[in-house]
Parts: structure tokens; C-alpha cells; sequence
């Protein structure tokens, strides 16, 4: 048997929708198996993803675009001393450390708003996207007569780290842009939880959150409209969470 002869690509069937999808289907085959070209392109997308856990927050891009906004800016840490301890346990990422906690208990400059940058999963994510979706949100919020916090950028952080930073600051409601869980197709996807009277000590169903926000995604445009919306829902409710619902653009009966 010549192990050399070439076997040709057999397309499939599915070929035509992957016009629609970033997902990896129609994949063909090669004989029984999978192209080599696919085989490879699955690893750099695996290999992305595992950068994107361990990649680290550019704070002089971050500093530098905040500059922008004219606001006073917190570089904070999490209770986790290094990538390892963050990974394996995840309740040190909830909660600010000493020296960070100190930092907010000198403001005296309470807002409506406070924005907490979050490496989270994929601190790619916040280099890429946050600045992006901030000058969408900022002015629009400022227009409408609402006050902003200090921003924070917290390193080895998770979403629950909002609510006592937004205790410490006084804010009336926390806005957590942080680096979502890497997928195959989304080293770089970020999610912003908002949460309507930040305390430590709250859970997940009193945070509204909206996901995969990048070009790719939900485009930056699309996720400031739902995120601004929601905003003026949970001050006009006094409530955010699972009772508050995204009910922007229904019909009216």
C-alpha cells in the first residue's frame, strides 16, 4: 500500500452555513479523518485561549486611555498573590487586599456609577474591548446628569470584588467590565455585570450581566444601549438581578 497517494478533501454537506458561524462546523474530511489544516487551526485557537488565562493587564494603555475621562483612577489587588493561587482558589479573587482596601477608604468623592476594570479569565478582553465600550457609556451617562465613582483596575480579580469596591466607594450601583472564560472561538470576549446597591456578601442573582462583547460578538455599540438601559432601569427600580429585565425595544401592547 502507497501510505503516500493522496486522498482528496471531502467537503460537507454543511459547507454552505459556514457563512454564518464562527463555530467550527463543515470541517470536511480526509479519508476518516479530519483535515490537518483544521487539526492545526484548533490548536492555535486552543492555544490562544490559554494565553488569554494568564495574559496580564496592560496598565499604561489602560492609564493612558483613561487619562480621557478626567476621572481619578485606583490600581487595585486582589487577595490572590499570583496567577496560580487565583486559578485553583477563586474566593481570593473576591476580595480586595489590605493595602487596596485602604486605598478606597480615603474617597470622599461618592458617585452614582462606579466602573471597575477586571482582568478576570482573560485580561486580553479589557486591553482590547474596555476603552472601546467606555467611551461609549461615559459621556452618554454624564449627559443624563449621572455621577462617576473613581475607575478601578484590579488585578487577579473576579465579578464579586465589584461589590465591596463599590461599598468602599459609596456608589449607588457597580458596572464590572471583566475578562470572560476563553472559548476555542473567544480568547478576548468580555462581560459587564452591573449590580444595584454593591455589599459584600451578595450572590449572583442580584447582578444583571451581559456577555461576549467584543467586534465579533455584541458589537460595542449594541452592548452600551443594553448596559445604558439597564442602568436607568435599576435606579429607576432600585433593584438589579434576576427582577430586572432587559425589556428595551419590546412592542408595547
Amino acid at each position: 500500500m502507497d501510505i503516500q497517494k493522496h486522498i482528496p478533501l471531502a467537503e460537507d454537506k454543511w459547507q454552505s452555513l459556514k457563512q454564518f458561524t464562527a463555530a467550527r462546523i463543515a470541517l470536511g474530511r480526509t479519508g476518516v479523518a479530519i483535515p490537518l489544516k483544521e487539526v492545526l487551526q484548533l490548536r492555535l485557537a486552543h492555544a490562544y485561549a490559554r494565553d488569554a488565562v494568564y495574559s496580564q493587564l496592560n496598565e499604561d494603555l489602560l492609564l493612558g486611555n483613561l487619562r480621557q475621562f478626567n476621572l481619578t483612577v485606583y490600581l487595585l489587588k486582589s487577595k490572590a498573590n499570583n496567577r496560580d493561587e487565583y486559578l485553583l482558589q477563586p474566593s481570593l479573587g473576591r476580595q480586595l487586599n489590605n493595602g487596596s482596601a485602604l486605598q478606597l477608604t480615603d474617597n470622599n468623592a461618592p458617585g452614582d456609577v462606579a466602573f471597575i476594570l477586571a482582568d478576570g479569565l482573560s485580561a486580553t478582553a479589557i486591553n482590547s474591548h474596555a476603552i472601546a465600550l467606555l467611551q461609549l457609556l461615559v459621556p452618554q451617562l454624564q449627559q443624563s446628569g449621572f455621577s462617576l465613582s473613581p475607575i478601578s483596575i484590579v488585578h487577579q480579580a473576579r465579578v464579586a470584588i465589584g461589590d465591596e469596591i463599590g461599598s468602599l466607594l459609596k456608589a449607588k450601583l457597580s458596572v464590572v467590565l471583566i475578562g470572560e472564560r476563553p472559548g476555542i472561538s473567544s480568547p478576548d470576549s468580555m462581560g459587564v455585570y452591573i449590580t444595584y446597591n454593591p455589599a459584600i456578601g451578595l450572590t449572583d442573582e442580584s447582578r444583571n450581566c451581559i456577555s461576549n462583547i467584543r467586534p465579533e460578538g455584541l458589537r460595542y455599540t449594541a452592548a452600551a444601549e443594553k448596559i445604558y438601559y439597564l442602568i436607568k432601569e435599576s435606579f429607576r427600580l432600585q433593584y438589579s438581578g434576576v427582577a430586572l429585565k432587559d425589556n428595551a425595544g419590546l412592542l408595547e401592547k
